[in-house]
């Protein structure tokens, strides 16, 4: 294998003999027993019974492209079979996060099974009141889970408490997809062949990459095979959205997690919640032409909203300090579904866990983003069992929060103290780490394609990262803040880079002014194709004169 993958598959840990496996991961021999799993025989058996006996069937969903895309895999399926559902999103606004009383009252009045999708693990009082009106609960989540759980059927999630944690990193359209696997299995017992799965797979992909899951084990399979899915261009809804997204190749982790997830969770953040859900499982070409154009306009004025929240967050957290254990920021009005991109924008920003609270009426609702080996959905749970929360919960990497103004700084505080005893703030800025040192000659499309196969790459699983030794930049400006360069050492032909959003930092006016000065540039590598053309292209992330 070339050195620079070599490199790679040992950054990973991969010996030797484990290779070859790795490069081809199968998902025959990663896909995880789905009964290994809690409650799973009983949920899937449930399941069954409702198709069955053609009882009604509601799904309440989160908002967001994870709840959307386990939403939509349990309305593709039951429509193979026959079976309508009705489905159930929130709004982030006027409901917030998860299953609510008053919502799963009306929905218990009407169906006899209420499905619990990416929510729910926490919701003891809206699922006891679902079931004291006569409906059955299933729960299917990967939310950190409490020492009780509330009245349902079944309670599917790997990270729930008396679980071993070795699924936890599944997104919760992963944790749907095993429970059909088992209803498919439970099915063929019974000599009855049940829908395609495989053709499910690219909602699994687009919920993995989207949710931000790591990229380790089974997801690597699943996001895999489900890319290759999503490149046949079958699923109405994503065909659409990937044209009014211009994307005019393959499919790619990139293009799932800053393409497609984006404006499939837009009208979740500030739109209808059920446009998502609605646009993954349509069937009607007209229609999910439409609903693409809707939520590819709502997510334009997303980015405004959260430009416009972030600078404000930014100037907020600056005066506060950005070398605390937590960087926080609150503001009246900020739109609630903009302030969890702002978090994560500080957390990129400050290598720190980061917390942004919209406030409206005295009560606030926030979102958080943390680092690597910092659990942010332990410490929420911590503060809103402690009562400095109204509620709150997620996982370890992003978590939910809602509390009163008059208790926004105690808890923000008290947090700040938890976290820092999981070293929080210990550490200046993220370190830059480098894979090796290429020319810029090595960098061929032969090695990019030999790279690729050991991705997907994403979260827990970055990307190789390359240092080249540059003796001319050429540089010019793109629109407002993207900078395209050209480079060489003076050897073999030059290479071609992009750096987006390098007029946000000192990077972009640096380059641009670097003439005949020598750098050391760094990034990643990728085939840019163009009219019809390929070519090799560094993703530039980063600079120093050399």
């Amino acid at each position: 294998l070339p050195l620079a993958l070599c490199l790679t598959l040992v950054k990973r840990g991969v010996s030797p003999d484990d290779a070859r496996a790795y490069l081809a991961p199968a998902l025959r021999d990663l896909l995880p027993d789905p009964l290994s799993l809690k409650d799973m025989g009983a949920a899937a058996a449930r399941f069954l019974d409702a198709v069955k006996t053609r009882q009604t069937i509601a799904i309440f969903a989160d908002y967001d492209v994870d709840g959307g895309s386990s939403a939509a895999l349990l309305i593709v399926w039951l429509r193979a079979m026959g079976h309508d559902a009705t489905l159930y999103i929130p709004d982030r606004i006027d409901e917030g996060y998860g299953p609510n009383i008053p919502a799963m009252q009306a929905l218990a009045a009407k169906n006899r099974l209420i499905i619990c999708v990416d929510c729910g693990t926490l919701s003891h009082e809206p699922i006891d009141a679902a079931v004291k009106n006569g409906a059955d609960v299933i729960v299917l989540d990967h939310h950190l889970g409490a020492e009780t759980l509330p009245p349902a059927q079944a309670i599917v999630n790997p990270n729930r408490q008396d679980e071993d944690g070795s699924l936890g990193h599944l997104c919760a359209a992963s944790v749907v997809f095993l429970m059909l696997v088992e209803a498919n299995r439970q099915l063929r017992a019974e000599g009855v062949q049940g829908p395609d799965l495989m053709a499910l797979l690219d909602l699994v992909a687009l919920a993995t990459v989207a949710d931000v899951a790591p990229l380790i084990g089974v997801n690597r399979a699943l996001v895999r095979q489900g890319l290759k899915v999503m490149a046949r261009r079958e699923r109405v809804g994503l065909r659409a959205l990937a044209d009014i997204a211009r994307m005019d190749t393959a499919p790619t982790c990139y293009s799932l997690g800053f393409l497609l997830g984006p404006r499939v969770n837009a009208g979740g953040r500030i739109g209808a919640a059920d446009l998502g859900a609605r646009l993954l499982c349509c069937e009607d070409e007209a229609e999910a032409k439409a609903l693409a154009q809707r939520l590819d306009e709502l997510n334009t004025e997303r980015r405004d909203i959260e430009m416009r929240v972030r600078d404000q967050a930014l100037a907020q957290a600056e005066a506060r300090g950005l070398d605390a254990p937590l960087v926080w920021a609150a503001g009246e009005g900020w739109h609630p579904g903009v302030v969890g991109i702002v978090a994560s924008r500080l957390k990129e920003a400050t290598n720190r866990p980061a917390v942004v609270i919209g406030l409206d009426g005295g009560i606030g609702k926030g979102s958080g983003r943390s680092v690597s080996g910092v659990d942010l959905g332990a410490a929420v749970h911590r503060l809103a069992a402690e009562g400095l929360l109204l509620k709150g919960g997620g996982h370890r990497m992003a978590a939910g929060l809602t509390v009163e103004d008059g208790k926004l700084t105690a808890a923000m505080d008290r947090l700040s103290d938890l976290l820092a005893r999981q070293g929080a703030g210990a550490g200046g800025p993220a370190d830059l780490k480098l894979d090796g040192l290429l020319m810029p000659s090595a960098a061929d499309r032969a090695l990019v394609e030999n790279l690729e196969e050991a991705g997907p790459y994403g979260a827990s699983a970055p990307a190789p990262r390359f240092a080249f030794a540059a003796m001319a930049v050429h540089a010019r400006r793109i629109g407002e803040s993207h900078l395209r360069l050209s480079f060489g050492d003076g050897v073999g032909p030059k290479l071609d880079a992009v750096a987006f959003g390098a007029f946000d930092t000192p990077l972009g006016s640096a380059l641009l002014e670097a003439g005949h000065q020598r750098f050391h540039l760094a990034g990643r590598l990728e085939l840019n194709q163009w009219n019809g053309s390929t070519k090799v292209q560094l993703r530039l992330e980063d600079a120093a004169r050399a």
